[in-house]
């Protein structure tokens, strides 16, 4: 039994005292964590979301102006009814006003309603892959301008235009 041990040893042994292969590899660059943070997006104002960001207020980098003109409505605007989708919320690092969906199949601007408080906010469309049917991503400060349930999947009205 000993024997059939020390035959194991000297064979892992020996595996391990063979010099690996040469392979050419591409460099590894390792980058320090603090340093991992998401792009800067169009839709984001230029601005990123602290790293100690916890609660939606702390999320939702957008200025009290920029609230304003997004809640406004253009009184000339002509408008698309594209029509109802189910949202979700979406990326909370990318700040801004913006809906990401699949009624739209290229970007433009356009105006959200929530039908449950009659509130509407002026966004970005940006399409995404899907049937019309599918659901869509609203940002956070959106949201919190149509005054929408966080912790829902409420169904707004999307318009193009504007």
């Amino acid at each position: 039994m000993t024997r059939i041990l020390l035959f194991a040893a000297i064979l892992t042994l020996s595996a391990c005292a063979q010099a690996p292969k040469q392979v050419d590899a591409p460099e590894i660059v390792v980058l320090k964590s603090d340093k991992l943070r998401p792009k800067v997006r169009p839709a984001g104002f230029g601005r990123v979301v602290p790293k100690t960001a916890r609660t939606a207020e702390e999320f939702d980098v957008t200025t009290t102006q920029e609230r304003e003109e997004a809640a406004a409505v253009p009184v000339e605007a002509v408008e698309k009814r594209l029509g109802l989708t189910v949202v979700s919320l979406g990326d909370l690092t990318q700040a801004g006003f913006w809906i990401k969906t699949p009624l739209v199949s290229a970007a433009g601007k356009g105006r959200v309603v929530y039908p449950g408080t009659g509130k509407s906010v002026q966004i970005d469309l940006i399409p995404i892959e899907g049937a019309g049917s599918a659901g869509s991503r609203l940002s956070l400060a959106a949201f919190r301008l149509i005054e929408a349930p966080l912790t829902e999947l409420p169904e707004v009205e999307v318009f193009s235009g504007g």
